[in-house]
């Protein structure tokens, strides 16, 4: 997620086109074990940095197809600030099915091999080293929330915005449609509280509806928004509108 006001964590997050993406969940809650175990996150060791040297980051994202990960576009920046169709860091590791990465056991720790970026919005699609066989991708919508929906979103973003920090233990938290462009939905925080909304490395985590007695649906990711939390509006970029390219690109047509 990118937050004007969070330029201290701009060391720990990855700089997007002058934008700074977002951390956990603030002010959500944790996620039961073995709940949303689509849910992934991305863990970026030696990103190279304009002028020299390295740095380290962390994204969100979710499995959406065996061998694929969705997440934002600019996760995958270099360090001229471009986004670009690979991994920029020396080691991208994608944690799919661990709800706590401190003491939880199995899931699936996987390096990142290639990736797509979206030619009309901030998502972008990770490929794993190998399939995962053993936990359900989240389906992908192709049809529009509409405003009053109701979206659950997880992620292992900071806290706050605040000396930001990526989480250890996966977070959720609901919030609902407020609007929709060509791009991007607006959204603002529902549950637990009014000022439920992504922070620094919930950069890609999935925005989905959860009808009643049916799977989950991806119809967004987090993209960009103020420093959190806050009861001002997120602006997640929509994925229903790209379903087509994302399945194409995945192999699922």
């Amino acid at each position: 997620m990118i937050a004007a006001a969070a330029m201290a964590a701009l060391a720990a997050g990855i700089t997007v086109l002058g934008i700074i993406p977002a951390n956990a969940i603030a002010n959500g809650e944790p996620v039961k074990d073995g709940e949303y175990r689509f849910s992934t996150k991305l863990t970026m060791t030696g990103i190279p940095v304009l002028g020299g040297g390295t740095r380290n980051s962390a994204c969100s994202g979710a499995l959406i197809a065996r061998q694929w990960v969705i997440t934002a576009g600019h996760c995958f920046r270099d360090e001229n600030g471009i986004r670009v169709e690979r991994p920029v860091a020396a080691s991208t590791v994608a944690t799919i099915g661990r709800t706590d990465l401190i003491t939880g056991t199995g899931g699936h720790d996987l390096e990142i091999i290639a990736v797509r970026q979206s030619a009309n919005a901030d998502v972008a699609l990770a490929k794993l080293a190998e399939p995962i066989d053993d936990v359900d991708p989240l389906k992908v919508s192709d049809q529009a929330p509409e405003v009053g929906d109701v979206l659950r979103l997880t992620g292992y973003g900071s806290l706050t915005s605040t000396n930001a920090k990526p989480a250890t233990h996966l977070n959720t938290g609901q919030l609902e449609v407020a609007s929709l462009s060509a791009a991007n939905l607006g959204v603002r925080g529902l549950a637990p509280h009014p000022d439920t909304t992504p922070c620094p490395f919930d950069s890609g985590g999935p925005f989905f509806r959860e009808p009643r007695w049916q799977e989950p649906e991806l119809v967004a990711v987090v993209s960009n928004g103020p420093s959190c939390p806050h009861t001002a509006i997120e602006s997640p970029a929509r994925t229903d509108n790209i379903a087509d390219w994302i399945r194409d690109t995945i192999g699922l047509r």
